[in-house]
């Protein structure tokens, strides 16, 4: 019970936070509801709804070492989003605009030094972690998730690098999920006296 309350109070924390920050940021201009918008919702829905159901066909009999990892997973991810999406400020969009802002700056510190797309990373460990704290072979949904975001990703990069000064060299220096180990090796041996 407590582990449920403790998901539930992450996922409506995550969202919070996305709705108070996008009413401090010019997001753009508004969208019409779309497509992706009401799956997002659907989706944000489920999960929460999730919670409060039994079990139905568990992952595992005895779900504790799935749930330590899944627990693991999602505080790691809530972490990543909040923080990347804190760090972002002023500069993000929403994913159903995947516009570039009139004053848009590249950011490249904080979590976005190593990785181009922590929001997209943080939201992928969640779900994952979210599922797996549950028992759930929901977590495969991630399959289909991951694939969206990286088709995403790969979308926004093409529209940064051709509007936002400095993000092709920023493509070069950073990993789009995950940190690339030679760019990080290189900077450490480079700093050190």
């Amino acid at each position: 019970m407590l582990l449920r309350a403790y998901l539930l109070t992450g996922m409506v924390a995550h969202k919070l936070v996305w709705e108070v920050l996008k009413r401090h940021a010019d997001s753009g201009p508004r969208q019409p509801f779309r497509l992706i918008k009401a799956v997002k919702i659907a989706v944000l829905a489920g999960l929460l709804l999730q919670c409060f159901l039994p079990e139905i066909l568990p992952i595992a009999r005895d779900p504790f070492p799935l749930q330590a990892a899944g627990l693991c997973l999602f505080t790691a991810g809530l972490a990543v989003a909040v923080a990347a999406r804190i760090q972002l400020g002023r500069n993000w969009s929403d994913v159903e605009s995947a516009t570039v802002l009139p004053q848009q700056e590249l950011v490249a510190q904080g979590l976005y030094r190593y990785v181009r797309h922590p929001i997209y990373l943080g939201d992928i460990l969640l779900v994952a972690g979210y599922e797996l704290a549950l028992n759930s072979w929901g977590v495969l949904l991630v399959l289909p998730l991951i694939g969206f975001v990286w088709r995403k990703a790969a979308q926004e990069e093409a529209l940064l690098k051709g509007s936002l000064p400095g993000y092709d060299s920023y493509l070069q220096s950073s990993g789009r999920f995950l940190p690339p180990v030679l760019s990080l090796l290189k900077r450490r041996t480079a700093t050190r006296p």
